[in-house]
C-alpha cells in the first residue's frame, strides 16, 4: 500500500504541473503593467482547470502523508524525482517541448539516483 501512496503523490503532482502549464499557456504572457498583472493572475485563479491543478497538489500532499506513514522520508523522497521524468516525457508529447541530449542525460542521472537510493543496505 505504501507504494500506492507514492504513486498517487507522483500522479497528482504531475497532473497539477501539466494542467497549470496547459491553461496558463492558453492565456499568454504575464503583462508588464502591475494592474494588468493582478487582473491576469486573478483571471488565472478563476479558471476551473487551474483550480483543479491546485486541488491536485492538495490531493498529492494527502497521498504523501500516507506514504510518510509507511516509509522513511530518505527512502520515499527520491521517488518523487519520477515526477521530473513524467513531466518531461508528457511535456514533449503534449506541448512539443524540445528534447535535448542534456535533458536526456540529466533524466538518466535522476533515474540512476532513484535506483541507487531505493536499494536496501
Amino acid at each position: 500500500m505504501g507504494y500506492f501512496y507514492i504513486l498517487g503523490t507522483i500522479v497528482f503532482t504531475v497532473y497539477g504541473q501539466l494542467m497549470l502549464k496547459w491553461r496558463i499557456e492558453k492565456y499568454g504572457s504575464l503583462p508588464a503593467d502591475v494592474k494588468d498583472k493582478i487582473l491576469f493572475l486573478l483571471q488565472l485563479l478563476l479558471d476551473p482547470l487551474i483550480l483543479s491543478g491546485f486541488l491536485s497538489a492538495f490531493i498529492a500532499s494527502i497521498f504523501w502523508m500516507g506514504a510518510m506513514t509507511k516509509f522513511d522520508i530518505s527512502y520515499a523522497y527520491p521517488f518523487m524525482s519520477l515526477s521530473f521524468v513524467l513531466v518531461f516525457v508528457l511535456s514533449v508529447l503534449l506541448f512539443q517541448e524540445p528534447v535535448t541530449l542534456y535533458k536526456v542525460i540529466g533524466l538518466g542521472f535522476i533515474v540512476t539516483g532513484i535506483i541507487i537510493t531505493s536499494q536496501s543496505v
